[in-house]
């Protein structure tokens, strides 16, 4: 038979639930059978992971799910686990579990990961053997490195005796081969205008929020030189696409021989106010300088980004930030841990139209800091006009209301409501209208691409210093 692999998508939570509960059935009468049993894989942790684009499922030539692999990286180290990896028994021995095994793999060495590491059963033939048969090797469970998911397993429940762990060594990618990396979104908690520059431009003060969740790269190394973009994006020339011109600026500027091939995974939606674009232009910029061995520092690349666009250099510097100027000048701030609900009402909001509309109020006040933290400072200064102008967002914005303080991000038209937990978040983006699109995600302070380009640098690829 045949099959092919591809990224999960929320509408198949209900297969993969089923695929697992069918799986499942083939440990009765196994002493771990008390434990599987009731052991039901929540929708939410699968939407989150989903999200994050951390789970693949083997379809049919027909899209019917068959089997799927889920991959952990809650332990944030140089090394992810397989948190599930199940296939419908009656399409067992086809080599579904195989191929799903194999593809997290490449994923994950792709994406600077130096270890897979898992958590398994020793007597069952299709666990540990079939592993083992792809060069996973048990370890010594209490080895310091396997810590988290010691503790893991036994803040669950699951008996000591029967489980196994088992890792498998991951090798750096070359340089020839494809790298992964993200670019995570931004939320902007509040923003005022405090007045126009002389050279055109607006005096801003904004907090970024930095995500969870955002647009996935993959970069591979060409020696001829040239850039090229893979994929078609819609309305966006690859001559005027910010991920080419960022690596062909950081190609001029550190004068590397070097090219690039470029494929984007867009999951943040353009023009939403969320910083998509100059996300892919900061992951382009620090990515490139580390796999092309550019050597240029953090400032240096925050300064190319600004050439970019306003919102690149955050994302290079890669921490959420207190910014003023027209954005470029960045504090860090520990921000506390928070969850939000996104909600993009699918219209499109020209950001140069507003800068110039006329009711738009740019003399506010200054803010400071410890304003912002005291939650006096969460208004946005384009939400008004907006609203006025365009009855979807005003639209998002009221239904999202409903469950709190709902938000412009940027200058729109993706609007967000702050929750205390991720399952708060779940839930009310679970109940949008089907005219919008929502998503539950979490705020972090130090961005993916900081983690990713730590993990590409301990694996020995490139030795640029950005």
């Amino acid at each position: 038979m045949s099959f092919h692999i591809e990224r999960a998508v929320p509408a198949q939570i209900d297969a993969l639930v089923a695929i697992e509960r069918a799986a499942v059935q083939m440990f009765r009468g196994h002493p771990a059978w008390p434990f599987y049993e009731p052991a039901t894989l929540p929708p939410a942790l699968l939407n989150e992971a989903m999200m994050r684009g951390l789970i693949w499922v083997a379809v049919d030539d027909g899209g019917t799910p068959l089997g799927f692999v889920w991959i952990d990286d809650e332990a944030r180290s140089e090394a992810v686990g397989i948190a599930e990896i199940d296939v419908l028994p009656a399409f067992g021995r086809r080599g579904i579990g195989a191929a799903l095994l194999e593809h997290a793999c490449a994923w994950a060495r792709a994406a600077g990961y130096r270890r897979m590491d898992l958590g398994t059963l020793a007597d069952v033939p299709w666990n540990a053997p079939f592993y083992a048969r792809h060069g996973f090797v048990p370890v010594d469970k209490h080895d310091p490195r396997f810590a988290f998911a010691l503790q893991r397993d036994r803040a669950n429940g699951f008996p000591d005796a029967l489980r196994v762990f088992m890792t498998r060594e991951l090798a750096p990618a070359t340089p020839d081969e494809w790298t992964v990396w993200p670019a995570p979104a931004k939320l902007n908690l509040f923003l005022r205008i405090l007045g126009r520059r002389p050279d055109g431009y607006h005096e801003l003060q904004t907090v970024f929020r930095l995500l969870d969740w955002g647009d996935e790269l993959r970069l591979r190394v060409l020696a001829d030189g040239t850039i090229q973009r893979r994929d078609e994006l819609p309305g966006v020339p690859a001559e005027t696409d910010l991920t080419v011109r960022a690596a062909r600026l950081l190609q001029h500027e550190a004068g590397v021989s070097l090219g690039a091939e470029i494929e984007l995974h867009k999951r943040v939606p353009m023009g939403g106010g969320l910083g998509g674009g100059s996300s892919d232009a900061a992951t382009v910029l620090v990515a490139l300088n580390h796999l092309w061995g550019c050597g240029l520092d953090e400032d240096t690349l925050a300064a190319l980004g600004r050439r970019l666009g306003a919102d690149v250099p955050v994302f290079v510097r890669g921490r959420s930030a207190w910014a003023e100027g027209i954005g470029e000048r960045l504090q860090p701030l520990q921000l506390p841990r928070r969850s939000y609900v996104v909600v993009d009402p699918r219209e499109t909001v020209p950001t140069a139209a507003l800068f110039q509309a006329p009711e738009l109020t740019r003399n506010a006040a200054p803010a400071t800091i410890s304003v912002f933290t005291s939650g006096d400072a969460v208004e946005n200064a384009f939400e008004p006009v907006v609203r006025a102008r365009h009855p979807r967002v005003a639209s998002a914005l009221d239904w999202l209301g409903r469950y709190g303080l709902a938000r412009l991000s940027g200058s729109g038209a993706c609007v967000f409501l702050e929750t205390p937990s991720r399952e708060r978040a779940e839930a009310i983006a679970g109940e949008c209208p089907v005219d919008f699109a929502a998503y539950a995600v979490s705020g972090v302070n130090v961005s993916p691409l900081q983690l990713a380009l730590a993990r590409h640098r301990g694996a020995g690829h490139g030795d640029g210093a950005g």
